[in-house]
C-alpha cells in the first residue's frame, strides 16, 4: 500500500488501525496512536501534529524527514527504526524516556521539548540543536556532541570526558551540568 499527500485526521488506532504501508508527504493531525503497532511502516516526509504516539511500537519503521509539532512521544524506542536516512524534528514535544541508544541523529532539532530521562547513549548527535529543552535525568554516555548546541537548554548533565565534546555550545549557567561529575560546587 501506497498513500501521498493525505491528512489523517483524529484517526485513533484502536478503531482502525493505521495500514502496514508506505506513507509519503501525509500529515496526521491529532491522532491517537498511544500503544500502538506502527512496526515495518516508512513515513517520508511525513508530519505528525498533535499526536501521541506514547509508547507506540516503531520496530523496523523507517522516519525519514519526519517532522513531531506538539506531540506526545513517552517511552518510544527511536533505536528500532531502520537508521537508512533517519531524519527527525522534534518541537514542542513530551518525549520523557525516549531511547535514541547508537542512533544517527546529526543536525537533528529538537525544540522546545521535554526529554526527562531520555536515553542518548553512544548517539551520534553532532550539530544538534536542543532549543529551550529540559534534559533533567537524560543520559549522554559515548556520544558524539561535537558541535551540538545547549545554549538554551537545560537540566542536561554530561560527562566531558565521556563524550565528544570538540565545539559544542553551552551557556554560562549550565556549567554545572559539565562539572558535576567532578564534584565542584559552583555558586
Amino acid at each position: 500500500m501506497y498513500f501521498e499527500e493525505q491528512e489523517f485526521r483524529k484517526h485513533h488506532e484502536t478503531g482502525q488501525p493505521l495500514q502496514k504501508a508506505v506513507y509519503e508527504q501525509c500529515t496526521f493531525v491529532e491522532c491517537d496512536f498511544s500503544e500502538s503497532d506502527l512496526s515495518e511502516i516508512r513515513f517520508g516526509a511525513c508530519r505528525f501534529e498533535s499526536c501521541n504516539l506514547s509508547n507506540a511500537s516503531l520496530n523496523l519503521s523507517a522516519l525519514q524527514e519526519v517532522a513531531f509539532h506538539d506531540c506526545k512521544l513517552l517511552g518510544i524506542r527511536f533505536d528500532q527504526c531502520k537508521t537508512l536516512a533517519f531524519a527527525v524534528k522534534f518541537v514542542n514535544c513530551q518525549m520523557d524516556h525516549g531511547y535514541f541508544h547508537a542512533l544517527p541523529l546529526q543536525d537533528t532539532q529538537f525544540q522546545n521539548c521535554r526529554l526527562h530521562g531520555a536515553d542518548f547513549a553512544e548517539a551520534d548527535l553532532r550539530k544538534a540543536l536542543f532549543a529551550d529543552c529540559d534534559l533533567l535525568d537524560a543520559l549522554f554516555e559515548g556520544c558524539n556532541l561535537e558541535k551540538a548546541d545547549f545554549r538554551t537548554a537545560s537540566n542536561y548533565r554530561i560527562h566531558p570526558e565521556r563524550n565528544k565534546l570538540k565545539g559544542a555550545q553551552f551557556a554560562l549557567d549550565g556549567l554545572p551540568g559539565l562539572l558535576l561529575h567532578y564534584g565542584i560546587k559552583i555558586s
